[in-house]
């Protein structure tokens, strides 16, 4: 792809938590473009979330540049207009979820994008209708259950109408028949994304290419395979280890 059509730029870019010896990122370098269909699976550790902390500006790295949109990042301001284009999906839907009530809280972007009160009121239903969450609007966010939490968060960053999305563990807590509606939902979306997941049927669903990290950086070949164990043996049904 051309460079044009280059959305997230990533150069040689290291973080290491304060009082930590080692770096969690580590001469990391990417290149995301428009269009893609990216999914991350690595170890718990090995730097997936930090990563999508670092592209919003949530975290500062130690080294390294980002260009992001085609402009070099790294004042807070600079961040502003990113996250404005790129929705994150925290890992814990609580991070994300902070207004008494569900219409509330999908609200809340639109709003501080600039829409008026109707406008993102609209907008804030006709995205939980979306993803079929409508009579949800006066429903107590704090008392929604794991699932539900995972989908309304989603509708908040939904709402935004984002270019891209960071989505970190969004199959966390879903039910089988949520999940499955969280893969159609994002399959019918025409959105670049990079999802980290543990659940590789889910992601080998809603991406075109699964790679992994190490040692503080991603592991870009082509020639990966990152496959599920299925085996099969007597006495199945008993408790026993790999």
């Amino acid at each position: 792809m051309g460079d044009n059509n280059l959305i997230i730029h990533l150069e040689g870019l290291s973080y290491r938590y304060p009082g930590r010896d080692a770096h969690v990122i580590k001469d990391l370098d990417l290149r995301f473009y428009q269009g893609s269909r990216m999914g991350l699976m690595a170890p718990n550790g090995s730097g997936k979330t930090t990563l999508f902390h670092l592209i919003m500006g949530l975290l500062k790295p130690d080294a390294g540049r980002m260009t992001i949109f085609g402009n070099p990042v790294t004042r807070e301001r600079d961040f502003q207009s990113v996250r404005r284009r790129i929705g994150l999906l925290f890992q814990d839907a609580d991070d994300q979820l902070f207004s008494p009530t569900v219409l509330e809280d999908v609200a809340f972007g639109p709003l501080n994008l600039g829409k008026s009160k109707d406008e993102a009121i609209d907008i804030s239903r006709k995205t939980l209708a979306f993803l079929n969450l409508s009579g949800f609007e006066d429903r107590i966010t704090f008392k929604l259950s794991g699932g539900e939490k995972r989908m309304v968060a989603l509708a908040t960053v939904l709402a935004m109408e984002p270019e891209v999305l960071l989505l970190d563990e969004p199959t966390s807590g879903l039910d089988t028949h949520t999940r499955a509606k969280l893969e159609k939902v994002l399959n019918s979306l025409d959105l670049s994304c990079i999802v980290i997941s543990h659940d590789y049927d889910f992601v080998d669903a809603v991406t075109e290419n699964v790679y992994t990290m190490e040692s503080g950086r991603i592991l870009l070949d082509e020639a990966l395979h990152i496959h599920r164990h299925e085996h099969i043996h007597k006495l199945g049904k008993q408790p026993h280890q790999h």
